[in-house]
């Protein structure tokens, strides 16, 4: 026995290592230390102490050594590790983050680690340089030059205010009957078939399907969708032109919404809506009677996320068409019976972000106009209070 080195635990320290042994999360060499300590206040010899941790007799002796000459803390925690010099210095390793973060070399598509080793040694004095080091460097500026992520960054104007927080209010209105609110928009989808026939589900194997698949055209879904009803409807048709925008616009005023006044319909800014396209379908007096009927509201440009039928055809591809359907017929009735169900649940979005938060969230992207405008009032306001 290690005479020199005599654990001896108050009750506190006994309390605190029994209870990190009993439960929670925690590290597997501090639960071994804490394992060695008991023991070793018990009196177990360290070669005991070594077998039952299934340790070694040198790591008895050092968590020992540490307790006696340290506390309970030092005797758990990792002694620092002596290792390498850092290969890049401080200087290095801002000019490796400034190479990762400019264009890679012609003829290179993006970085790599290789890439950019090869680079810091034609820049720097080093003879080599691995690729485990530039990756170190990188991860600890959170850098990966060879992931990219593509983002819609739109121009933030006050046509974009306007237009967003003219459709913010819209969803923040009380329900009318009268003056119904309908989002609409379009998506494309594939008509994709089997090559070969999909082996079954069974217990302890998963569905297997061929990689191989055959293409059967395209058909396009017109989507609108009532969020304060928990309504919506799909009408699948198999292009996407301004004549089939017009005859869905009909049948809003027709089908769906015959006792309402007007119709206020919330949609992006695709080519086909827009008034005209009623005119190239319609005769004028027909026209210019469901143009009477429905209000047009706009989203930004490069904002379609504001129009809440986005949501619904997210949904829609989730719970029903990520799956290969090759038959129109088919992708009607799958439709068909995901609509019905969903109808019958009246099933709504919650939606959070309204004008407030906009201005709030979005303040810095304002025109600085309506910016000071917002200021001017928060200061009016503290002033009332």
């Amino acid at each position: 026995m290690n005479v020199r080195y005599r654990v001896e635990l108050s009750q506190t320290e006994r309390d605190e290592l029994t209870a990190m042994l009993g439960g929670g999360k925690h590290a597997a060499r501090k639960l071994k230390r804490s394992q060695i300590l008991l023991a070793a206040d018990r009196g177990c010899r360290d070669e005991e102490i070594a077998r039952t941790v299934s340790v070694s007799l040198s790591t008895v002796g050092r968590t020992k050594r540490r307790f006696v000459e340290g506390n309970l803390e030092r005797a758990l925690s990792e002694e620092p590790r002596p290792g390498a010099e850092r290969k890049l210095t401080g200087k290095e390793e801002a000019l490796l983050v400034a190479t990762a973060c400019a264009k890679p070399p012609a003829g290179c598509k993006r970085w790599t680690l290789t890439l950019l080793a090869d680079t810091m040694v034609k820049l720097t004095d080093h003879n080599s340089l691995s690729g485990e080091t530039v990756r170190r460097r990188l991860a600890e500026n959170d850098l990966k030059p060879w992931r990219r992520d593509m983002w819609c960054i739109p121009h933030v104007d006050g046509e974009y205010v306007a237009r967003m927080e003219d459709v913010l209010d819209l969803y923040a209105e009380t329900p009318n009957p009268a003056r119904p609110l309908v989002c609409f928009d379009e998506t494309p989808i594939q008509l994709i078939g089997e090559v070969r026939q999909p082996v079954p589900a069974q217990p302890g194997q998963r569905e297997r399907y061929d990689y191989e698949y055959r293409r059967n055209g395209t058909a396009n879904l017109f989507v609108t969708f009532d969020p304060h009803r928990g309504w919506r409807n799909v009408k699948v048709t198999d292009r996407r032109a301004a004549v089939d925008y017009a005859h869905c616009m009909r049948d809003l005023v027709d089908v769906h919404y015959p006792d309402a006044a007007c119709i206020r319909v919330v949609q992006d800014n695709l080519s086909i809506h827009k008034p005209g396209a009623l005119y190239e379908a319609f005769a004028p007096a027909e026209a210019r009677r469901i143009l009477r009927r429905l209000e047009f509201h706009f989203t930004p440009k490069h904002a379609s996320w504001l129009n809440m039928v986005e949501c619904e055809i997210s949904v829609l591809q989730r719970q029903c068409l990520g799956r290969r359907i090759d038959d129109p017929k088919r992708l009607r009735n799958e439709i068909a019976a995901w609509q019905k169900r969903r109808n019958k649940t009246r099933a709504r979005i919650q939606w959070m972000f309204t004008t407030d938060k906009a201005r709030a969230k979005l303040g810095r992207a304002y025109p600085k106009e309506s910016k000071s405008r917002v200021l001017q009032k928060l200061t009016n306001e503290e002033k009332l209070k």
